[in-house]
């Protein structure tokens, strides 16, 4: 019969993607998820990661076994609360993906009220702008700026939000203010870099301004901004960050607006882990307080 605790570790590998990181998730032992997981793939007679300098990924034969092991999981959960009649604190680490305004000015400054609520629970906010496989346990929550297309996946729309295009007033002192939409060919702008971007829905210049010239690209939406309220060019920017920089200026809002939407993703098997619901109800309400400034 197969052991929980050994389960315990192959999901801590699973959601770390190595035996350090699911040491550190189930706060035991790097030498003890070592021996686990091995006795684990001694018991089943086959390879459950490959190993690499990166880490461990998980084989074909792994992924089987995740549903298994998470019901599992949740039914030793469900266990405690008929006993003690009373549902768990939650606890443990919660790997959240999103892109990196929504984690930079939406998550992380309101950690300290996600601590007082949660002081069990360890979030991993993960900045990314590409997409991330919830499917592979890449993380165990996701903001995404569309649908995904397939999975077993539970996908809520988020808010809807707004980017503008920006100038630092310094810049705009110096070559003059922008009244007209065609003005802007004589101006130089910053964007992201096409080619690492899964999500087109990031990149609006093209769309916004036809023939823009950039002279500076960065796949990170901090570093543009940085840029440009440095006075490099315009560039577009969301308005939940450039509205809160005295340095910057709207320019033709009624003319340049883009607007998209922030979806919340998880995986099926976890929509009813307590870890997953208190993030998810974090959240929603982090975006209620947001949501004027989108």
């Amino acid at each position: 019969m197969l052991s929980s605790d050994d389960l315990r570790v192959f999901l801590g590998i699973i959601r770390t993607g190595s035996t350090v990181g699911a040491a550190r998730r189930l706060g035991i032992d790097h030498s003890t998820v070592s021996r686990r997981l091995t006795a684990l793939e001694h018991q089943l007679d086959i390879r459950l990661f490959d190993r690499s300098p990166r880490g461990l990924t998980a084989t074909s034969a792994a992924g089987p076994l995740i549903a298994h092991a998470e019901r599992i999981e949740k039914e030793l959960i469900a266990a405690a609360m008929s006993v003690t009649g009373r549902a768990t604190a939650p606890t443990g680490v919660v790997r959240l993906a999103t892109p990196e305004i929504f984690g930079t000015w939406v998550v992380a400054p309101r950690m300290h009220q996600f601590r007082a609520q949660f002081p069990g629970l360890t979030l991993e906010l993960a900045p990314e702008s590409r997409s991330v496989s919830l499917s592979k346990r890449e993380a165990d929550v996701a903001i995404a700026l569309r649908p995904p297309p397939r999975g077993r996946l539970v996908v809520r729309k988020m808010a809807d939000y707004n980017i503008g295009l920006y100038g630092a007033k310094a810049y705009l002192e110096r070559h003059g203010a922008v009244i007209e939409v065609d003005a802007l060919r004589e101006h130089c702008f910053v964007s992201y870099i096409d080619e690492l971007l899964d999500y087109p829905e990031m990149n609006v210049l093209d769309t916004a301004v036809p023939g823009a010239i950039s002279v500076f690209r960065s796949s990170s939406s901090a570093a543009q901004h940085a840029a440009i309220a440095a006075g490099l060019g315009l560039g577009m920017l969301h308005r939940l960050a450039a509205d809160q920089d005295p340095r910057l200026q709207r320019i033709l809002p009624t003319e340049i607006n883009a607007e998209r939407s922030y979806w919340l993703v998880m995986h099926a098997d976890l929509q009813r882990d307590p870890r997953v619901r208190a993030v998810s109800e974090f959240l929603s309400e982090a975006v209620r307080e947001c949501e004027l400034r989108f």
